[in-house]
């Protein structure tokens, strides 16, 4: 599946009156999964909802309901929980138990290629999630990194099973469609549709070749070449397509792996694997070979491509007389038969009762007497040296055994055992346990999370498992952070397992410059580690923007930028003809300007029109007057009566003190 945004019209719909959806996860060609939360037990889950066009036929729903029941029963630590099912509006819909973290996918994208041992250590809690489904009559059909989920703390589970067998048997003849990644199909259901255990194991084969060369063994430019590639091709072995500065070393791909992968994806279905269950003892015996440093084993290659654990290469019947209690692990690596030289004739008359009998011999002359007993002295000398061969051989085998896998054991599920049923559990295994303690968001307290080893994994017989208890969800309190500076905070949020979110500066009239002024989350609430806390931090009171005063009385100015946390400043007094006195002229700084608190605001004020006499300028010429009156500040205006050249007089008069630039009229007689 495709990761995608959240523009759902399911999103914030209760399915089923329970399931919440909360965002959209990812969508595939058969359903959406959803993040939800389940109102009923408040926790997080999953849910996948088929698409429209899937969902509405009947016989589908009813398929899909079958294969989910028996998703729901298949418990297994590897395998992705089914908790509930049903029909929402017509719409089937599953409800999964929630993997916080990737897909193998994107394993693959950082890591690929990669080492075998690495290869093994992801594939083998795969295979023994498919193993168990094949002993619970499950068959996945659709397997492939993006249905392998890995969580935050490591642990590894198949999603999807059941689910795809319910579409196949609907689409496969209704749309002509092919239910499985192309990729990672067998070629008998591109053929002819028909599955079995042995499509989940070439579909392993293909994902174990495509981790350890970071490349898929079969390609093409459509999806019909790629299936076609599938049919007729056979993959190479992985060493030939592994990094060059890998070969020849311990970071390279042995024999036995090469058989191993090559036998799981091969053609034709006999000369695979049987099912996962053969695979994953393929697996482990490849991995406890790469743990002691063995390169090369022709044997374990040659192992390798069984399809049962019915070995063909199981002791025959003389040999256990010579060792009985041999394993059968080593009795695989020492397969002795002995066959008569010279068997009886049918007809001879011990051949009834099925006794030993050979054809009788003349006895020897007395002459050949020594001769005879040094031939036989010396042929039982040869069969103690080939008895004493042969217990050497099985002890060195029974050693290899032992060193290789008889001193292990499988690791039981503890999964959500309560403390002392696990201990429980432990001592009937012969094993010790150890107690450890981790958060958990979908165990309940005091019940086990995991183990190390994990469930399934081998473990020394008498050996100590770690076991993890549940603590509950992992949650921290938002520590008080007002009042606090920058640093202050941040290392308060990163003492309390959490981080700074976005930081934005407002301004504030109680909180010093610096200080936090308030915090996304309240101090004291429970929130998961390494959720973000948003801050906003003071950059001091807001400034005090200058608005007009022109005109209007000083002591109102003051008044209100004093109030507004300034200081106020008055300059010298100007004359002003437009402005009366005690009047605000201008302001320092300007109007539309801004001051910081504590601030100065300077202002101007009106002494009112400067007032000035009207000199005499009686008996001068009209010229003479005029440049007089406005040399003193003022403006001039004549009347003229009878012939009117010289001046008689003016108004105002001679010495009346008027506005300086008021109008002063000349009278010319």
């Amino acid at each position: 599946m495709t990761t995608m945004n959240n523009t759902d019209p399911l999103l914030g719909h209760v399915v089923d009156g329970r399931y919440e959806i909360l965002r959209k996860l990812a969508r595939g060609g058969m359903a959406t999964v959803y993040l939800a939360t389940d109102r009923r037990l408040t926790r997080t889950v999953a849910v996948k909802v088929m698409h429209n066009d899937l969902g509405g036929d009947q016989d589908f729903a009813s398929r899909f309901d079958r294969e989910a029941r028996a998703a729901a029963r298949l418990s297994h630590p590897n395998v992705v929980s089914v908790f509930d099912q049903g029909m929402d509006e017509g719409r089937p819909y599953m409800v999964m138990e929630y993997v916080e973290g990737s897909t193998l996918r994107h394993l693959i994208t950082r890591e690929a290629p990669m080492a075998p041992q690495r290869v093994l250590d992801l594939l083998i809690p795969v295979t023994a999630a498919v193993a168990a489904a094949h002993e619970a009559g499950i068959i996945h059909r659709d397997l492939k990194p993006e249905n392998v989920l890995i969580s935050t703390r490591g642990q590894i589970k198949v999603a999807d099973f059941g689910l795809a067998r319910a579409v196949t048997a609907h689409t496969a003849t209704a749309q002509g469609m092919l239910i499985g990644t192309v990729s990672y199909i067998a070629p008998e259901l591109v053929t002819h549709g028909h599955a079995d255990t042995r499509c989940d194991v070439y579909a392993l084969g293909i994902l174990a070749f495509e981790m350890l060369t970071g490349k898929k063994p079969h390609t093409g430019d459509s999806p019909i070449q790629v299936a076609y590639s599938h049919v007729h091709n056979e993959i190479t072995a992985p060493s030939a397509s592994a990094p060059v500065q890998w070969r020849d070393t311990r970071s390279g791909v042995p024999p036995y792996l090469d058989a191993l992968v090559q036998a799981a994806a091969a053609r034709q279905p006999a000369e695979r694997p049987a099912d996962a269950k053969v695979l994953l003892d393929h697996l482990r015996q490849a991995r406890a070979a790469l743990e002691q440093g063995v390169m090369d084993d022709p044997l374990l290659t040659e192992r390798m491509r069984e399809t049962t654990l019915d070995s063909a290469t199981q002791l025959t019947e003389a040999v256990p007389a010579l060792a009985p209690s041999v394993p059968d692990e080593v009795q695989k690596t020492a397969t002795l038969r002995f066959t008569p030289s010279t068997p009886i004739s049918p007809s001879h008359p011990g051949a009834a009762d099925g006794m030993p009998y050979y054809d009788s011999r003349p006895l020897p002359s007395p002459s050949a007497v020594p001769l005879q007993q040094h031939r036989q002295r010396k042929h039982r000398r040869g069969a103690v040296s080939l008895v004493v061969l042969l217990l050497v051989t099985a002890l060195v085998g029974v050693g290899a055994w032992y060193f290789l896998a008889g001193r292990f054991t499988t690791t039981p599920d503890f999964g959500n055992l309560t403390q002392e049923k696990a201990a429980a559990l432990a001592a009937q295994n012969g094993l010790g346990i150890a107690w450890a303690q981790e958060f958990s968001e979908t165990v309940p307290v005091g019940k086990v999370t995991r183990t190390d080893p994990a469930a399934g994994d081998r473990v020394l017989r008498g050996g100590t498992v770690t076991a993890f208890l549940s603590k509950g969800p992992e949650r921290y309190a938002v520590p008080s952070l007002v009042g606090r500076d920058r640093d202050q905070a941040t290392q308060a949020l990163t003492d309390s397992h959490l981080k700074v979110g976005d930081i934005k500066e407002v301004f504030d009239e109680t909180m010093a410059v610096g200080l936090v002024v308030s915090a996304s989350i309240d101090a004291g609430q429970l929130v998961k580690p390494g959720t973000p806390v948003d801050l906003d931090i003071s950059k001091g009171p807001a400034p005090v923007k200058v608005v007009s005063f022109k005109n209007k009385p000083f002591a109102d100015a003051q008044t209100y930028y004093q109030n507004a946390g300034l200081i106020v400043q008055r300059a010298d007094d100007a004359f002003s003809s437009t402005i009366d006195a005690g009047n605000v002229i201008s302001s320092d700084p300007k109007v539309g300007g801004s001051v910081e608190k504590g601030g100065t605001i300077t202002f101007t004020v009106s002494k009112g029109p400067e007032m000035i006499a009207v000199p005499g300028v009686g008996g001068l010429s009209a010229n003479d007057a005029k440049k007089a009156l406005k040399d003193a500040g003022f403006k001039v205006t004549v009347r003229k009566t009878f012939f009117g050249t010289r001046v008689w007089g003016t108004d105002p008069g001679e010495g009346t003190l008027v506005p300086k630039g008021s109008t002063v009229t000349l009278i010319l007689v």
